[in-house]
């Protein structure tokens, strides 16, 4: 099966590059490289929820022959719901699971102004929640570089929410680190209301991107998980 990751905010495809083989033969991990970013940095960055998820759905378009599970990361776990209901509403494909990791859910995230404040905002903001994109900040040359995409999707983030708790007809599995200073346990636990074929939780140790130093926990979670569904 496949494992397609979506990046968070101001991510890229290479957060997750660390991920290939680590799951063994069975699984292949494909992550979504968003335009405006690395090879893609020509291209305009999307600036709604909408179109970035409609973008990685035609993406995915060659890679439904074999069954997929979608993993998303902060904003990444937005584009994820998006992206599994447009599969399972546009082409009756069902994902064998959706793994949402640090994002209150679509129906409980609250609207944000970060992008409405300028670039030093939206830079603070980023340091504050850690991972290696703030490292990228310092430099003023690649600040240059990678601002328009953060920008726009800070843009994603600060205008999405989802009307009405839709559910997906796969399970959602949930984590989040216990020092996230943005997204706590009941913002992972209200996923169980999109959740229509069951819910879990795992909250482990660590910040924002508690994924990073807890790699190994994660992966062997998503292993098992994915190996029983």
């Amino acid at each position: 099966m496949r494992l397609i990751c979506l990046p968070h905010a101001g991510g890229t495809a290479s957060f997750f590059r660390s991920w290939a083989g680590t799951f063994g033969s069975d699984v292949e991990v494909l992550s979504a490289r968003y335009p405006g970013r690395q090879d893609r940095i020509a291209e305009p960055c999307l600036e709604s929820m909408a179109a970035l998820a409609d973008a990685v759905v035609e993406g995915l378009r060659p890679f439904l022959d074999r069954p997929l599970a979608l993993f998303g990361h902060s904003m990444g776990a937005s584009v994820a719901y998006e992206v599994a209901l447009r599969l399972e509403g546009r082409y009756g494909v069902r994902p064998q699971g959706l793994y949402v990791s640090s994002r209150a859910a679509p129906h409980r995230v609250a609207p944000s102004g970060v992008h409405l404040r300028g670039d030093e905002a939206i830079i603070e903001h980023v340091r504050g929640l850690g991972g290696s994109d703030a490292a990228v900040l310092d430099d003023p040359d690649l600040r240059e570089l990678v601002m328009p995409a953060i920008r726009a999707d800070f843009r994603i983030v600060g205008t999405y929410r989802a009307p009405s708790p839709i559910p997906v007809r796969c399970p959602i599995f949930a984590y989040v680190g216990d020092q996230d200073p943005n997204v706590g346990t009941a913002d992972m636990e209200a996923w169980s209301e999109v959740a229509a074929a069951g819910f879990a939780l795992r909250v482990l140790p660590g910040d924002h991107f508690y994924l990073v130093p807890q790699q190994g926990d994660l992966i062997r979670d998503l292993e098992s998980r994915m190996a029983s569904s």
